[in-house]
């Protein structure tokens, strides 16, 4: 049985769930291609980001003690590192969610295939290989796609939320660092 066959065979709905599955295959490898390549982009922008966000706060705080200094460039960092966060999350839910619906998708379709073949042997009188061969494989090709999406989906995932956490530390590494230089400096 080739691809023909049976898209041939199957019915409107198993049509939908296997243009569904190709569509969240699509979204996932393109979700997964930009958040991989804009991942370095990212950090070095982020840390731009960083930078910008205190100079405004050093000259408002000046007259201030260093303590309140201190508090204020931190609090300042904190919501530039939330910004940040918030733009590299984009996406990531979206990942989940293919990687967790669409086993589920390929399974539904593997039911619908099933009870096609259970239709073609009730119709027939006989549980012969010619009246279910075709829907058990539509069910197989359905089982099948569902895990091609899922799989994927789930090493995406797992790629974004480690690349996100490796971003988070070095953000807040990148923040000491500016916390330091910015409080340093009065004393030099």
């Amino acid at each position: 049985m080739n691809f023909s066959h049976y898209w041939q065979h199957a019915d409107s709905l198993s049509h939908l769930l296997y243009v569904v599955l190709v569509v969240l295959s699509v979204l996932t490898w393109s979700l997964w291609t930009i958040k991989a390549l804009a991942a370095k982009r990212l950090r070095q922008h982020a840390q731009q980001q960083l930078s910008q966000a205190i100079a405004p706060v050093i000259q408002q705080v000046a007259s201030l003690s260093v303590e309140q200094q201190k508090w204020a460039v931190e609090q300042a960092l904190l919501q530039a590192i939330a910004q940040q966060k918030a733009q590299a999350e984009k996406g990531i839910a979206v990942l989940g969610t293919i990687a967790s619906i669409a086993p589920f998708i390929g399974l539904f379709g593997t039911v619908w295939g099933i009870f096609h073949a259970l239709i073609a042997v009730g119709q027939s009188g006989q549980a012969g290989l010619a009246q279910v061969a075709t829907p058990v494989g539509e069910a197989l090709i359905m089982t099948g796609l569902g895990l091609a999406v899922a799989i994927p989906a789930v090493l995406a995932y797992n790629f974004c939320v480690r690349q996100n956490r490796l971003l988070n530390h070095d953000l807040h590494d990148y923040a000491h660092h500016l916390l330091i230089e910015q409080l340093l400096k009065p004393t030099l």
